[in-house]
């Protein structure tokens, strides 16, 4: 989580992560100190404004906005939860990395990373371990489009 340069959360994200983060110590607490310290861009069709320092709104094109942050300074951009962003960046294709967490436990339904309508696309599998716990940590890269292949055979 610390190695991000801006954060980029939905509102819901953002009204929890406000609602803890800033009474918590920051020193010798990296996670802490880059959440309380760092810019927060937090996206929102309902709030009319954000108090959390370091935090503004962005209101309207959320994929232009996300556009101009990325070509800003190029630091990495990170989203923490906020399902309904994520979905939105997905489809803007606007994400060069997921970095996942699955977890052994099932909860039952669920709401679904890659919804109905998500836009095809290949990741590569860049980094994974497993915790002491049992979860999964992964990382994927973009690959590109989805190549299709096929099973009919040849006629010879």
């Amino acid at each position: 989580m610390t190695s991000g340069q801006d954060f980029l959360l939905g509102r819901r994200t953002y009204e929890i992560f406000a609602a803890h983060w800033p009474k918590m110590p920051t020193e010798g607490d990296r996670i802490a100190w880059s959440l309380n310290a760092l810019p927060k861009h937090v996206a929102s069709r309902t709030l009319e404004s954000v108090d959390w320092d370091g935090a503004r709104l962005i209101e309207g094109d959320v994929a232009g906005a996300v556009r101009a942050l990325k070509a800003e300074d190029g630091g990495e951009l990170q989203v923490h939860g906020s399902l309904e962003l994520v979905q939105t960046l997905l489809a803007e294709d606007l994400v060069d990395e997921l970095r996942l967490i699955v977890f052994p436990v099932v909860l039952g339904a669920g709401r679904r990373l890659f919804a109905e309508g998500a836009v095809p696309r290949t990741w590569r599998l860049t980094a994974s371990t497993a915790s002491s716990t049992g979860a999964l940590l992964a990382s994927y890269t973009g690959a590109g489009e989805v190549e299709t292949g096929s099973f009919a055979l040849d006629h010879v």
